[in-house]
């Protein structure tokens, strides 16, 4: 059945604060993945880390996915914008972050971090990269919620109907007044793909299944982290093919190529390379970090960049 969307995308207020989903849906990102991720160190899954470390871990991840996403967003898909307006970076208020600059933030920020701990890089990445998707699932659940990101127009069944993909005299009206629009079938021609949903469900909840059952007893290294970008490449180019590029953007070739294709195939050609790579790669058993036993557990494991 078709749905009308009229999700307030602010949560709650707190005076002049406003609290929106969007940001709400970055803490339940972060909150699993420290959940999640102290269940791992607690089984041992990166020998020589305590919680501590794990937090420092996380902290720095965190850096990672702000500052890179937001700077990927912009150097990607918003150049043009920061020209104009070169303000525009700092106003994160407004939407706009990139999973792939997130990425790229991820990795310079474990890197840092391994360099610290004097861990091999890619066993830090197979330790994390289990504990992303369930974060990128609730990105789209925020991105659903704000009305943003929608895909092409649909006669499917469960279209979506959002009032910003609606022409302007449609958008002027008031909620009750679209509400009875939609109900006598004035916006069905306008229902569309909930696209933020497919990638909820195949970045979030598909991915995570996928990695948490396959890192879920020793793999070699570089396994886990394969697995990663090449789910995550190949299930984002696919729901591209329903989602509309952006505006600034649009269509890059052939009249369907969009930028989040372009980025996702490296990612695609990364995953194979790293899962070949892995046939010959060590194994990092699982080590339960004894009380002033971290100089010992790790420099037993071999795990040096």
């Amino acid at each position: 059945m078709t749905v009308l969307h009229q999700i307030d995308p602010i949560a709650f207020s707190l005076g002049p604060l406003r609290v929106h989903w969007y940001g709400l849906m970055y803490l339940l990102g972060f909150g699993t993945a420290w959940w999640l991720g102290r269940r791992r160190i607690a089984a041992g899954r990166l020998p020589g880390v305590d919680a501590n470390g794990f937090s420092d871990l996380l902290f720095y991840a965190m850096l990672g996915v702000i500052l890179g996403g937001r700077l990927g967003y912009v150097l990607f898909y918003g150049l043009d914008e920061l020209l104009r307006d070169p303000l525009m970076i700092v106003r994160v208020w407004d939407g706009g972050m990139s999973f792939h600059g997130g990425l790229v933030g991820v990795l310079a920020a474990a890197w840092l971090w391994s360099r610290r701990q004097r861990l091999h890089f890619f066993d830090t990445m197979d330790f994390v990269a289990p504990l992303v998707p369930p974060g990128l699932g609730f990105g789209r659940l925020g991105n659903y919620i704000g009305g943003e990101l929608w895909g092409k127009p649909t006669e499917a069944g469960w279209g979506v109907v959002f009032p910003t993909g609606l022409p302007e005299r449609f958008q002027q009206l008031d909620p009750a007044a679209l509400r009875a629009q939609f109900e006598a079938g004035a916006l069905d021609a306008w229902a569309r793909h909930p696209s933020q949903l497919y990638q909820a469900c195949l970045e979030g909840l598909v991915m995570f299944v996928a990695l948490w059952w396959f890192s879920s007893r020793p793999r070699p290294r570089y396994a886990v982290s394969g697995l990663f970008a090449l789910l995550y490449g190949v299930f984002r180019f696919l729901v591209e093919f329903v989602r509309v590029p952006d505006a600034q953007l649009g269509y890059l070739a052939f009249g369907w190529l969009t930028m989040g294709q372009v980025l996702s195939l490296p990612l695609v050609a990364l995953g194979l390379y790293l899962l070949w790579r892995s046939r010959r790669a060590p194994v990092l058993a699982p080590a339960p970090l004894a009380a002033g036993a971290g100089a010992d557990a790790k420099a037993g494991k071999g795990g040096r960049p």
